[in-house]
């Protein structure tokens, strides 16, 4: 549960949200796009309060992507199908114009040559770029990833950093949760430490990682580090 969450994300910052299981992470990214709905305050992207019962949803989503944990990618689709799904049936795209845009997604994250293979003829860490790329082919305003790289071997995990990075030195807004602290020193802007619903500190990696004001901070990235 969340508790007086106060958060602004600038244009083309790369905030990492870092923090214990259960501390809140997850459903202040779902927020975001009303995947999860708040029970009270206001969420505004891009000038729009999300959280008005008037506003189109639809239209808010495709300004806001979303990278999970699982890849969610459909089996029976090859990559760029998987791609291509959401600019034909949510932007109305016909089939030449929508494969234009997924193949220009595929290429950002280094995956053109496997358009046309299905999920399970690619690795885990090629299955998240596909999703990657899903998400950027509808040009949103700004990216959330939950845990992107949880669920890969550590040997592929590089793969979707390196993307993340490029995106991030492209200009892209950018809120991640994840564990990855060594991502995080070298490419975030800010760190929000969370813990039981509240923010409990935020600031530059280096005052986060180094010199924290919060002793609970310090226990955590001390924790998280011996085992990275």
């Amino acid at each position: 549960m969340l508790k007086g969450i106060d958060l602004a994300v600038a244009q083309g910052e790369l905030v990492f949200i870092i923090g214990p299981s259960g501390s809140g992470k997850s459903t202040l990214l779902r927020c975001c796009n009303r995947l999860e709905e708040p029970t009270s305050g206001s969420v505004v992207v891009d000038g729009t309060d999300i959280t008005r019962p008037d506003v189109d949803l639809n239209r808010v989503r495709q300004k806001i992507g979303m990278v999970f944990q699982s890849f969610n990618l459909y089996p029976h689709m090859n990559a760029l199908g998987n791609v291509t799904l959401a600019l034909r049936k949510v932007q109305g795209l016909g089939r030449a114009e929508a494969e234009a845009q997924g193949m220009a997604a595929l290429t950002r994250v280094g995956l053109a040559e496997k358009a046309r293979a299905y999920p399970n003829e690619l690795s885990g860490g090629q299955q998240q770029r596909v999703a990657i790329a899903r998400a950027l082919a509808l040009e949103p305003k700004i990216l959330l990833f939950d845990e992107p790289t949880s669920a890969l071997d550590p040997e592929l995990v590089g793969s979707v950093l390196k993307v993340m990075r490029e995106l991030r030195e492209s200009g892209m807004t950018m809120v991640v949760v994840s564990h990855e602290m060594q991502f995080a020193r070298a490419a975030a802007d800010r760190v929000v430490f969370m813990d039981g619903g509240v923010i409990l500190e935020q600031g530059r990696p280096e005052k986060i990682f180094s010199r924290p004001d919060h002793a609970r901070v310090g226990e955590f990235v001390a924790r998280i580090a011996s085992h990275q």
